[in-house]
């Protein structure tokens, strides 16, 4: 029960602080804990959202960048975003969403022609089954189609944040990701639920 009140909690103050899903949260602690969108060293600020859908994230970003006076957001998912919070900002001429799936050669083909990324982040999740195997393997199959854009798309220096299930072969993607940033971390964020078996894996400086 205890949890089912913080659920309550975050959705309700995603809401009340204009996202339209509690996942915001979960973004906003991985970004003040490792600095996840500051500002690069390459001085171009152009983030990569994937599985963006609702938009929390996206609408995360931009705010910040809006605060920045600076930067460009890409995004992609393939369900439309929710314009119930956005006020506007997803019509910002410094956002472009490709609605597609992240794993079909056209969307990836569009997605890397913006390149390239000072982070990547990415809030991707399969449709769950139930059966924690199924869920785990999609979820890994969709985790290593981000890090492949990391590896094709981020530049030198660059952050990433991604959803994964734990499970099956998450360590060896962890292990992945220890080969491409400097440095590799699993996290979760307070505004995931207790039973849940999400995490997330940081890159922090692509090598």
């Amino acid at each position: 029960m205890a949890d089912y009140k913080k659920s309550d909690y975050w959705r309700q103050k995603a809401h009340k602080e204009g996202y339209p899903a509690r996942s915001v949260y979960k973004l906003k602690e991985i970004d003040e804990k490792y600095g996840l969108l500051k500002n690069p060293l390459s001085g171009a600020f152009r983030i990569l959202d994937l599985g963006a859908a609702p938009g929390s994230w996206s609408l995360y970003v931009l705010r910040k960048m809006a605060a920045m006076k600076k930067g460009t957001l890409v995004s992609a998912d393939l369900s439309p975003l929710s314009r119930e919070y956005d006020n506007g900002l997803f019509d910002n001429g410094n956002f472009f969403f490709i609605q597609g799936d992240i794993t079909a050669a056209q969307t990836c083909k569009t997605i890397l022609s913006k390149s390239p990324y000072s982070a990547i982040i990415s809030d991707a999740a399969p449709s769950t089954t139930g059966n924690h195997t199924v869920d785990a393997a999609r979820s890994l199959e969709i985790a290593s189609a981000v890090v492949n854009y990391a590896e094709n798309a981020l530049e030198p220096g660059g952050m990433l944040a991604l959803k994964v299930f734990q499970g099956g072969d998450s360590a060896d993607l962890l292990k992945r990701i220890k080969m491409l940033f400097e440095t590799a971390k699993s996290f979760k964020p307070q505004a995931c639920r207790g039973e849940s078996v999400e995490t997330y894996f940081i890159g922090l400086r692509k090598k």
